[in-house]
């Protein structure tokens, strides 16, 4: 059965599905996207997701193509064509089709949408979880607006393939004083000697994170602290633990950094019981 998409009004397999050639979205970037993660049949943290889908689109003044009920239909929609019971569903906003130009098109340009789904293997993930990832560094070299989530992410994806070519799975960006920023498509985190949760703030050179906004939640029901600050490289090579968190993998542990394995290069108890906990503590909405 093929994959169907929704694009601009109807619902298509993907085969037949395309972009127009003058979509701002291809021609400048000029879009932004979410992913959220489906699981057990229910779609997780939506509301956050679709809080910050508002934000980014406020922030590159690109009106909603549709209104929220409307996507949140859409999405499930989706969801239901594609059978995803475990898996994502990926939505994208550009500010719609235009002569090429790089002031803002006319008022009455319509803003384009793309929702599609796709199944994923909870076990294959959970094999994952249990061996644990590898990570590289890499400078920071992105725009500063990371706050925001564009699609323009060639940086991001340079740094990625580079990790896949140095036998990693992420990129950590690092900013010039020597601190962690955050993954290629993922935030960061450590475990320091003591036990406490340690991420970037989210204020400075980071997307604020849903799936890092509801870590938050899960670590508090576990009692544990969390310390938002800055870490750098050297630390979280000499961290207790050291784990990324994204709606693509929840929780992954990583192992090793830059070669250098993290503690004794498996992964740690802190963050496998985050990963267990984190289902039953996050916002869902039946898919």
């Amino acid at each position: 059965m093929p994959r169907i998409a929704y694009v601009n009004g109807r619902y298509l397999p993907h085969a037949h599905a395309g972009v127009h050639i003058e979509d701002r979205g291809y021609q400048f970037a000029d879009g932004v996207y979410e992913v959220c993660e489906v699981a057990r049949g229910f779609i997780v943290d939506s509301v956050g997701h679709l809080n910050r889908l508002d934000r980014s689109l406020s922030e590159l003044r690109i009106a909603w193509p549709v209104n929220r009920a409307v996507l949140v239909h859409i999405m499930r929609e989706v969801i239901a064509r594609n059978r995803v019971s475990n898996g994502m569903v990926y939505l994208q906003v550009t500010r719609g089709v235009a002569p090429r130009d790089h002031v803002f098109p006319a008022g009455t340009t319509q803003s384009a949408l793309v929702v599609t789904a796709k199944r994923t293997d909870p076990a294959a993930s959970a094999k994952r979880a249990a061996a644990g990832i590898k990570v590289i560094t890499v400078p920071e070299n992105r725009w500063d607006r990371v706050d925001i989530k564009s699609v323009g992410l060639l940086p991001n994806v340079l740094a990625r393939q580079q990790a896949k070519e140095a036998g990693a799975q992420e990129a950590w960006f690092v900013d010039t004083d020597g601190k962690v920023t955050e993954g290629a498509a993922t935030n960061a985190w450590i475990v320091t000697k003591d036990g406490h949760l340690v991420t970037r703030p989210a204020d400075s050179g980071i997307l604020r994170g849903i799936t890092r906004t509801t870590l938050m939640d899960v670590a508090r029901k576990l009692g544990l602290k969390v310390e938002e600050r800055g870490f750098t490289v050297e630390e979280a090579k000499s961290a207790r633990e050291a784990f990324m968190t994204a709606a693509t993998t929840v929780i992954m542990p990583i192992v090793a950094i830059d070669g250098q394995p993290v503690a004794n290069g498996h992964p740690g108890s802190v963050a496998l019981s985050l990963r267990e906990a984190f289902f039953d503590v996050a916002e869902k909405i039946q898919a």
